[in-house]
């Protein structure tokens, strides 16, 4: 085999950042993701590794050392506060971690537990506490209706994946009435990992990385939610809430817009359109262009004229745009005026 052992580069890898993909060890061992595929399986049917995710979002890290038992909450009168008091006073190695890292864990675990109680309509949610070398955080699993489904229901959208496109804009509930539709949005930003698991979908986010990965999977009913922290995690919620409000409303939001689908270049008025229903919601919208090989006139003609024309309240910005994208963004600017 080329290169070094196989579960030398695993272990060098979890030792610098906790998880580790099938690609980034192909890449570093210069043999093929199958190859690979078989020396992970082996290192988990041995217990070294255990695999999260599904499909080509899978990533692999060393079992669970510390973990409170799963702990089932009739959802019947159920408060996310008397969850966290009940989970924490249970979790003796809460103590070892900083203030900041504590107050991160309770404020996600609470809003992800709101989201379970409040819009899953399940019977019971199950919960758990999770601690492994350098990480730290919590996983929720319901039964109830599916986050994507929920969403793509209570908004007639065509498809889960249109779901989690307007989830992860930020301001999207199905209860207005008594949610924001901000929780899930801030605690996908501050986690360094976080996972969303339901019906046939896995969104992952890895903000170490400025990455993400959206793939298909078995069916899961209703919803499960991975959120972890690295240990020497320096960012505070202040400062989050910092980046994305203005006097204290939530007025900023950042689109990843390989999130739209699987391409890599959008040509189409409707892709245009998709993006950016719900976008005028906020003062300052940042488009990421990462990724992204190219763009049709029509999409660039339908977001930089016509939907900047049609909401001038709102300061349309963009980032990580190569020669090509850039210009095309260019020219429909240039004819708006």
């Amino acid at each position: 085999m080329p290169g070094k052992n196989v579960k030398e580069i695993v272990n060098n890898i979890l030792a610098r950042q906790g998880t580790v993909t099938n690609r980034e060890i192909a890449e570093v061992a210069g043999i093929s993701r199958q190859a690979v595929h078989r020396h992970l399986r082996a290192m988990v049917h041995s217990g070294e590794l255990e695999a999260v995710g599904a499909g080509r979002g899978t990533r692999y890290r060393r079992p669970d050392q510390q973990h409170s038992d799963w702990t089932t909450f009739d959802t019947g009168d159920l408060s996310e506060d008397r969850m966290w008091e009940q989970m924490a006073a249970r979790t003796v190695w809460l103590e070892d971690l900083s203030a900041t890292l504590v107050e991160i864990m309770r404020y996600a675990f609470t809003e992800v537990c709101n989201n379970a109680i409040d819009h899953a309509a399940s019977r019971e949610v199950r919960v758990r506490l999770l601690r492994r070398v350098g990480l730290c955080g919590f996983e929720v699993v319901d039964v109830g209706v599916g986050i994507f489904d929920k969403i793509r229901t209570h908004f007639q959208l065509a498809s889960r994946t249109e779901a989690l496109q307007e989830l992860v804009k930020g301001k999207v509930t199905t209860h207005p009435a008594r949610h924001s539709g901000e929780g899930l949005f801030f605690v996908s930003r501050i986690a360094d990992s976080f996972e969303i698991e339901s019906g046939d979908l896995v969104w992952t986010v890895d903000n170490k990385r400025s990455d993400f990965a959206v793939v298909s999977c078995d069916w899961r009913e209703g919803t499960r939610v991975l959120f972890e922290l690295a240990e020497d995690h320096s960012d505070r919620l202040e400062d989050l809430f910092a980046r994305y409000t203005r006097n204290f409303e939530f007025a900023v939001t950042r689109y990843r817009i390989k999130l739209l689908e699987l391409g890599v270049r959008f040509v189409s008025r409707s892709e245009a359109k998709r993006l950016m229903r719900g976008l005028e919601r906020f003062q300052e919208v940042i488009l990421d262009f990462a990724g992204v090989e190219g763009i049709g006139q029509g999409f660039a003609d339908e977001v930089f004229r016509v939907w900047d024309r049609d909401h001038p309240e709102v300061r349309l910005l963009t980032e990580n745009m190569n020669q090509a994208v850039s210009f095309m963004v260019e020219r429909a600017r240039r004819n708006s005026t």
